[in-house]
């Protein structure tokens, strides 16, 4: 069977990750439509882009105006991003939002999850964590919250005593080249194919493109 391996390079914290991921979701769907006979394998890579985020966060408000340069520069790329979830189908909540996390802890848990739980497992851990910070507003650079949403997923938090012990330092994931400071970055088989929030049509594109080279070359 013919298979194809991708990742997506991802933050918890970034709206466009959560974009990129249904985007991607939805492109898989229509390939697979086309390549029924294709095995697609989804590799989630984290990345944390903000490790000089205090440890207990900080108020998440303050920290987009003084990222951003202002409430009016705040308000522009809220709008953008709430169109573009809305196109993806994809529930945001900022103004529940109170505080921007550290992800330190979450990638590390992340990080964990995938060697000890199975696949279905980590793509749920992936959207509860997501769900947490945008649509309910919750602190996930907190342990205690994910601690909570590993037992909804079925973990063993004993497991993840070493991933949420003190004292840890700004998460350092596999380093793909670009994908250390882009996300979300997807690749196939380890090359870059597209960036950012593009939609399902377009990233179906771009893996038939991929798939198309890799063809040619083999043959």
């Amino acid at each position: 069977m013919p298979s194809l391996s991708l990742e997506m390079t991802f933050d918890f914290i970034c709206p466009w990750c959560l974009i990129g991921k249904r985007n991607l979701d939805a492109a898989l769907r229509l390939l697979a439509r086309q390549r029924p006979e294709l095995d697609v394998r989804v590799n989630w890579l984290g990345l944390q882009l903000l490790p000089q985020v205090p440890m207990q966060g900080e108020p998440f408000a303050e920290f987009y105006q003084r990222r951003l340069g202002g409430k009016r520069a705040v308000r522009a790329r809220q709008a953008e991003v709430y169109d573009a979830a809305r196109r993806a189908g994809v529930e945001i909540e900022l103004e529940r939002i109170q505080t921007m996390p550290n992800t330190t802890y979450a990638h590390r848990v992340f990080q964990r999850a995938a060697q000890v739980g199975s696949q279905a497992q980590l793509e749920r851990l992936l959207e509860l964590l997501f769900r947490a910070h945008f649509q309910l507003g919750e602190d996930i650079g907190q342990r205690e919250t994910l601690k909570r949403l590993l037992r909804s997923c079925d973990y063993l938090p004993e497991q993840f005593d070493e991933a949420l012990a003190d004292g840890a330092r700004a998460f350092i994931g596999r380093r793909v080249g670009l994908a250390d400071s882009s996300v979300p970055l997807f690749l196939a088989d380890g090359r870059a194919f597209a960036l950012g929030g593009q939609s399902p049509e377009q990233l179906l594109a771009s893996l038939l493109r991929t798939l198309d080279r890799q063809e040619a070359l083999s043959a």
